[in-house]
């Protein structure tokens, strides 16, 4: 079969390498098509192709580029069912969650069509005699992104729209595991009417990334994936002097309070652990059982997690589909080996799923783990699947504790019914973005997404407010007409008034 190729100036191209890769139907365990890793020159053709684009692009009017958004949202509407199609072709998620997916990077895009008033500088008159001052926010130049498999539409959604609207141009690096989202999205926007080399998709692998990252055009990075990567992509960028915003790893946990109501704590943690098969880095994988609420919360989630529905994501039963890949089952299902070497009590294997008849998929149920500990493997390291560790707490102190000493600060949340627990736990908790009965607390479009601690390396969060200012650099201006009475040398520090 044809490879699939790049996406560079305006149009689909194939790629001017033989090294390839396989996509695989999850559901299946087939390859469903080879897509093409980026050659030296492929990367070159990108790079040039949008610093070429970028000069114009940037000189457009912040209301045209809007106009632009618009009619691009107009067609993520349309095919957004399309779109959700090949997600579910190539990630394995269920339909609906797939569409939720689209969705919510549809809502950056409604964001930045607002950007004629986001990009809006400020003045000042007379801040001396005669005197004006001024701050506008300018484009950086070509821009990179680097997107996870788990989201194949959304993430890159997070990053581009912002960046377009801003005035840059952008090149985007999907996952290899899965493409073709990226390659539609591509479409989309150049039947908006974008400008042809503004937006970019280099398909390909380790090495295709080291020779972006490397490129001495590219102004700024914004990377969503695990830890140790999103160290790597911090250092290479601040080596070279380029902007980076790089997303790692998280262990979010849930603290359910005695008080808590126990049926939407339930319908919370099913959701948020085993939703995606787990493949989110939001999702729920700790969930901290505060006083004597631990034995009937993990009778009630092993009697969910038995009845879970895992199947095809173009079942409409669906309620959990596959994992990504054959390695990522592997690995998925060794650390459920880990948790039991290491003591913790195995409740619920999700590993008996791959004997009903389910074909060659790779698929996994959900697993549960009671009296994890803190010094655990799988309480202490991302799995990225479907398993979810309970860990027993006296009380509040010891819960926030455990959250607040995790490497990770993704996400947490807590489920109570008392005002003043939910108060301080937001006052006092570590980590980027926190839920109070809401268990996946992803911001809204026009608020920012990102972690702390070892989840975020950067100064700023992905879209929103952040995204905007992370696009931008800032220039301020101080202006002023002297008379001919003023042209002398002044040799003393300029001061107001």
């Amino acid at each position: 079969m044809a490879a699939l190729g790049h996406h560079i100036g305006g149009k689909r191209i194939s790629a001017t390498s033989d090294r390839t890769g396989s996509v695989f139907n999850p559901a299946t365990g087939r390859v469903s098509q080879d897509v093409a890793f980026a050659s030296s020159k492929d990367v070159e053709l990108a790079v040039s192709t949008a610093k070429s684009a970028f000069a114009d692009w940037a000189n457009t009017p912040p209301l045209r580029r809007a106009r632009v958004m618009f009619r691009y949202l107009e067609l993520l509407e349309k095919h957004k069912s399309e779109i959700a199609a090949l997600i579910t072709a190539e990630h394995g998620k269920v339909l609906s969650d797939a569409a939720g997916e689209v969705v919510r990077g549809i809502e950056v895009v409604e964001f930045a069509t607002g950007i004629p008033h986001l990009m809006a500088g400020h003045f000042t008159e007379n801040v001396g005699s005669s005197v004006d001052s001024w701050a506008v926010r300018q484009p950086l130049g070509v821009c990179l992104g680097i997107t996870p498999f788990n989201f194949p539409a959304m993430v890159p959604m997070w990053m581009f729209p912002v960046a377009l609207a801003c005035g840059n141009t952008f090149i985007l690096k999907p996952s290899e595991k899965v493409p073709s989202a990226s390659m539609m999205l591509a479409d989309l926007l150049y039947e908006a009417g974008l400008p042809a080399g503004c937006f970019n998709v280099v398909n390909g692998d380790r090495s295709s990334v080291e020779q972006l990252l490397a490129h001495p055009d590219i102004s700024a990075v914004s990377f969503v994936g695990s830890t140790p990567v999103a160290k790597a992509i911090q250092l290479a960028g601040i080596q070279q002097n380029k902007r980076v915003q790089a997303l790692g790893g998280a262990k979010n946990h849930a603290i359910i309070m005695p008080d808590a109501d126990m049926d939407t704590a339930i319908s919370g943690l099913m959701g948020a652990a085993y939703g995606s098969a787990g493949e989110r880095c939001m999702a729920i994988s700790v969930a901290v059982a505060v006083g004597g609420i631990a034995d009937r919360l993990v009778e009630r989630l092993a009697d969910e997690a038995h009845r879970l529905k895992v199947r095809p994501g173009t079942d409409p039963e669906a309620e959990m589909g596959p994992l990504v890949t054959s390695q990522h089952l592997q690995r998925v299902s060794s650390y459920i080996d880990i948790g039991l070497e290491e003591g913790a009590d195995l409740v619920v294997d999700g590993r008996g799923v791959q004997g009903e008849s389910l074909g060659d998929g790779f698929f996994i149920g959900p697993s549960l783990f009671d009296n994890v500990k803190p010094d655990m493997r799988i309480y202490r390291e991302e799995i990225f699947g479907p398993v979810l560790s309970v860990v027993r707490a006296e009380n509040a102190d010891e819960a926030f504790r455990l959250v607040n000493e995790h490497e990770f600060g993704n996400g947490t949340a807590i489920f109570t019914n008392s005002g003043e627990t939910g108060r301080r736990f937001v006052n006092e908790i570590q980590a980027g973005m926190v839920g109070v009965n809401v268990p996946i607390p992803v911001p809204v479009a026009y608020h920012s997404f990102g972690g702390w601690k070892s989840s975020l390396f950067g100064d700023h969060h992905m879209y929103g407010p952040e995204g905007v200012r992370f696009f931008t650099k800032l220039k301020t201006v101080t202006s002023r007409w002297p008379r001919d009475e003023q042209a002398r040398a002044d040799y003393t520090m300029p001061v107001q008034g």
